[in-house]
């Protein structure tokens, strides 16, 4: 029973941190059209929500099928997740304190362009394949779910407050998805390699 709410605490928390980037560009959506109809609004999550829950199968999948292949990287897994989650979490971090992502959220997109939004929004959580490599299918694909469903309420979220808040919000977002990911990379180094 713990392992079960470990686990999906752990998954809950990949979606909080691996969703702040697509927070941001919500809340910039938001901002950018105030009279946003509700199913716009649920079109722009569930895509940011799609691309999330992909990504990280498409990861599990690549990897999964390497560390089957040569049975030594397998050492390596939590190394490799600690290097790109410090590396994803300390970029997310600098965009946020250095207002980067704030600054690029404020130009309005066009709706044509969600597609490549829900792409760039995303492309992070692929590293979380290389996290989840000892997961069976059936784990990953719970995983990347809830990862998804969490994309999705914050993207909610982020729209609404983007329609009534401003983009104040997005910065600290950034900060805070930046360290929730080095905590989690941390967290997957220490049980990897010690426990």
């Amino acid at each position: 029973m713990d392992s079960i709410l470990i686990f999906i605490l752990n998954s809950i928390l990949f979606g909080v941190g691996l969703a702040m980037d697509a927070f941001s560009v919500s809340a910039a959506n938001g901002l950018a059209a105030p009279n946003m109809h509700i199913s716009k609004s649920f079109k722009i999550a569930g895509t940011f929500g799609a691309f999330q829950m992909a990504m990280p199968l498409i990861g599990w999948f690549c990897v999964h099928t390497v560390a089957e292949n040569f049975k030594a990287f397998q050492k390596f897994i939590p190394w490799i997740a600690l290097i790109l989650l410090l590396y994803i979490g300390g970029s997310m971090l600098y965009e946020g304190i250095t207002n980067k992502a704030a600054e690029e959220a404020r130009e309005e997109v066009p709706g044509g362009t969600l597609f490549v939004q829900g792409v760039a929004t995303s492309i992070d959580a692929l590293s979380v394949g290389f996290t989840i490599a000892s997961y069976t299918w059936a784990e990953a694909l719970l995983e990347s779910l809830i990862i998804g469903v969490v994309t999705f309420v914050i993207c909610l979220v982020g729209i609404k407050l983007g329609k009534t808040l401003g983009m104040k919000l997005s910065g600290k977002a950034e900060i805070l998805g930046g360290v929730i990911l080095i905590g989690i990379g941390l967290e997957i180094f220490i049980t990897g390699v010690f426990m």
